[in-house]
């Protein structure tokens, strides 16, 4: 019997051994096949309409696999925004953009919307058991695209700066800055319609600045901030004009739309009028008035864009 028992209890190690032996190799593989999905993005923080590239592996028994790159907001269901599949390496990329702050994670299969913001591993059919990626925050900042921005003005006229804050949301608050030697100050603010789009006025003033338009940013994006250029302010001063009606030869051989003579300034010099809340620049086109105190003489295009008839005191920049 003792006999007899030997090749048994001798079989019954062997069959323990490779069992065992056969579990670790299972485990490791269950490990390997489980193993979380990596996922590193090139950037954290981009401006509407910039690129987010998204890199990372899995395990590369998941080779072949659809992988699907979702998008939530905080505390909200995530949606899919891109499909790729598993390299041989098991590494894959995406790239998007994005219009809002908000949670990127990659997980197993194509494009599906998922109600939370928790996810259990999904095993593909007849592969390995994918795990989905770590949430990562990802900031979109707003952008500031302008139609107008500072300019010359005259003094005390009113200046608009125009533009559109990107993405187009109604309601948001945008700021018009201007800064002098005493620090940046606010000069007037508006919100955006439903296209975006806003326009910012306010009195020129007397000096020189300049100026930027901001956003402090909500729910949606980061704030953000543009340049809208340096204001120079012209600075007028009071002076006796007439008119006349230019029909003939000028002293200066051409004929400017907005002409006007003067004694002495050179051919070409451009000067700006005002009159009331009309102003207008004109081009030194002929000679004279030689007449009286008079120093301007207006063409009829200048003096009927002024609404001026006569002769009397006009505003000029020299």
């Amino acid at each position: 019997m003792l006999r007899a028992s030997r090749p048994l209890q001798l079989g019954a190690t062997v069959l323990t051994l490779a069992i065992g032996a056969s579990a670790v190799a299972l485990a490791a593989g269950q490990a390997d096949a489980q193993s979380a999905t990596q996922i590193n993005l090139d950037r954290h923080r981009v401006d509407y309409g910039h690129s987010v590239t998204i890199t990372g592996s899995t395990s590369a028994a998941a080779a072949g696999r659809e992988l699907s790159l979702q998008f939530a907001v905080p505390n909200g269901s995530w949606r899919s925004l891109a499909s790729t599949t598993v390299a041989r390496s098991g590494r894959y990329r995406f790239v998007v953009r994005l219009e809002r702050t908000g949670l990127l994670r990659v997980v197993a299969g194509g494009k599906r919307t998922f109600p939370a913001l928790e996810g259990a591993p999904v095993s593909p059919t007849g592969g390995a058991t994918i795990a989905p990626s770590t949430m990562q925050l990802v900031t979109v900042a707003a952008r500031f695209e302008l139609s107008s921005g500072a300019g010359s003005a005259l003094g005390g006229q009113a200046v608009h700066v125009r533009g559109e804050l990107l993405p187009a949301q109604s309601g948001r608050r945008v700021q018009l800055l201007g800064h002098t030697a005493r620090g940046w100050r606010s000069l007037a603010a508006a919100r955006t319609s439903r296209r975006g789009d806003f326009d910012l006025s306010f009195n020129a003033g007397d000096h020189a600045q300049s100026l930027r338009v901001s956003f402090g940013g909500d729910r949606l994006n980061a704030g953000a901030w543009a340049t809208a250029g340096r204001l120079q302010v012209i600075e007028l001063q009071a002076s006796l004009a007439s008119w006349y009606d230019d029909g003939g030869a000028t002293a200066c051989g051409f004929h400017a739309y907005y002409g006007v003579a003067n004694k002495s300034l050179p051919c070409g010099t451009k000067v700006t009028f005002r009159l009331g809340s009309r102003s207008v620049t004109a081009t030194v086109d002929d000679r004279g008035p030689y007449v009286g105190a008079r120093e301007w003489d207006l063409n009829q295009n200048t003096a009927g864009a002024l609404g001026f008839d006569g002769v009397g005191t006009v505003w000029s920049s020299i």
